[in-house]
C-alpha cells in the first residue's frame, strides 16, 4: 500500500474514533438533557445541549483558565530546560527558544495525527541545532520513559486516595469471574508466540546483522543508545529530577485550575482533581487527536465519582479540552510554526 495512502487512512481512523466517541457522548447527554428539561417543565425547543455547553464555557472563571495556560507554559519551560540538559551532553549548546517552540510545535502536530508530534519535534530540533536525528530521538525516548514512570506513579497515588470510589465503580462495570480463564489463555499463547519470534531472530542473527537493513538498525540503535545515556550524564542530576517533577505538578494543577474555574466543580477537593487528571492522562494516551472523545469520556466518569452530574461533567471536559487544545496547543503551536524559521534564519 502507498505510504501516503496508509498515513491518510490512519489519520481518518484515529480522528474517526475520536469524533465517534464524542458524537455518542453528545447524543447520550442530549437525551439526558431533554429528560431533565421535561422534569423542569422547559419546552424541548428551548432545551439545546449545545447552548448549555456554550453557556457553561462562558460562565467559567477566566482567571483560573488563564492560570491553566500559565501552568501549561511553565511545564513546557521545564520540559525544554530538561531536554537541553540532555542535548548538552553531546557537546552542543541548543537554544532554549528552539527547544520550547519545538515542543509546542509537536503538541500542535499531535492534534492532526496522534504521535506524529514526536517525529516533528525530533526532526525540527535536529535540523535547527545540527544534532544527529538518532541522538535527538534518543533524548525524546528518555523523556517519554520518564513521563510514563511519572504517570504510573501519579496513577498509583490516585488509586490509593480514591480507592473506595474507584473500587465501587469497578465492581459495577466489570465482573472478572468469567474472564480470568480466557485472559490466562491469551497470555500463554502470547508468551509462546513471543518466544518463537525471539528464537527465530536469534537463530538468524548473523545473517540479519550482515545485511544492509541490519547495519542500518545497528546505526539507529547506537544513536538511540547514546541518547538514552544522556540522563546519566547531565551536569546537574538534581535539577534534572526537579524539572521532571515540576512538569507533572503543572499538569495536575492545570486540571485543578479548570475544576476551580467551573462553578459546579469548584467545591471539589484535590483528590478529585488528581483522579480526574489521571483519567484524562490515560485518555490522552489512547491514540485520538489530542485525546478527543477518550479524554471527555474518562474525565466525565471520574467527575461523576465525586457527585458531579453527567451533564456538568461533559461541560467540564469540553471546557478543559478546548482551553488546553485551542488556548495552548493551537495558539502557541501556530506561533512556533511561524517563529521557528525566522528565529533560526536570523541566528
Amino acid at each position: 500500500m502507498n505510504k501516503n495512502l496508509a498515513n491518510a487512512l490512519k489519520f481518518l481512523l484515529f480522528i474517526g474514533v475520536g469524533f465517534g466517541i464524542l458524537f455518542l457522548m453528545y447524543r447520550s447527554q442530549q437525551t439526558a438533557y431533554l429528560e431533565q428539561c421535561k422534569l423542569d417543565g422547559t419546552p424541548a425547543d428551548q432545551c439545546s445541549l449545545l447552548d448549555k455547553l456554550i453557556a457553561d464555557f462562558k460562565s467559567a472563571n477566566p482567571l483560573w483558565l488563564l492560570m491553566t495556560l500559565v501552568a501549561f507554559s511553565v511545564s513546557n519551560l521545564s520540559r525544554s530546560l530538561r531536554w537541553n540538559m540532555m542535548l548538552r551532553t553531546f557537546g552542543n549548546t541548543p537554544r532554549l527558544i528552539n527547544a520550547f517552540l519545538t515542543i509546542n510545535l509537536g503538541y500542535f502536530a499531535n492534534l492532526g495525527f496522534p504521535r506524529i508530534g514526536e517525529v516533528v519535534r525530533a526532526a525540527t530540533m535536529a535540523r535547527y541545532e545540527k544534532i544527529s536525528l538518532e541522538r535527538v530521538v534518543g533524548t525524546i525516548v528518555v523523556g517519554r520513559t520518564i513521563d510514563v514512570v511519572m504517570l504510573l506513579s501519579i496513577t498509583g497515588i490516585a488509586l490509593l486516595l480514591g480507592r473506595e470510589r474507584l473500587w465501587n465503580k469497578a465492581t459495577e462495570l466489570v465482573d472478572l469471574g468469567d474472564k480470568v480463564e480466557t485472559l490466562q489463555t491469551l497470555v500463554i499463547f502470547g508468551a509462546i508466540a513471543g518466544v518463537l519470534v525471539l528464537g527465530l531472530v536469534w537463530w538468524q542473527r548473523a545473517r540479519i546483522m550482515d545485511s544492509a537493513i541490519g547495519q542500518k538498525i545497528i546505526g539507529v540503535v547506537k544513536g538511540f543508545g547514546e541518547g538514552m545515556q544522556t540522563a546519566l550524564k547531565v551536569k546537574s542530576p538534581l535539577l534534572f529530577f526537579l524539572h521532571s517533577i515540576n512538569i507533572w505538578i503543572m499538569y495536575v494543577l492545570m486540571t485543578y485550575f479548570v475544576i476551580l474555574a467551573f462553578s459546579p466543580t469548584a467545591a471539589l477537593n484535590f483528590e478529585a482533581a488528581l483522579v480526574t487528571f489521571v483519567s484524562g492522562g490515560w485518555g490522552i494516551v489512547i491514540p485520538s487527536p489530542g485525546g478527543m472523545g477518550t479524554y471527555h469520556f474518562l474525565t466525565g466518569e471520574a467527575l461523576q465519582l465525586y457527585g458531579i452530574s453527567s451533564l456538568n461533567s461533559f461541560s467540564w471536559a469540553n471546557i478543559s479540552f478546548f482551553t488546553i487544545n485551542v488556548g495552548c496547543n493551537v495558539l502557541i503551536g501556530l506561533i512556533a510554526l511561524l517563529a521557528l524559521p525566522r528565529i533560526n534564519r536570523e541566528a
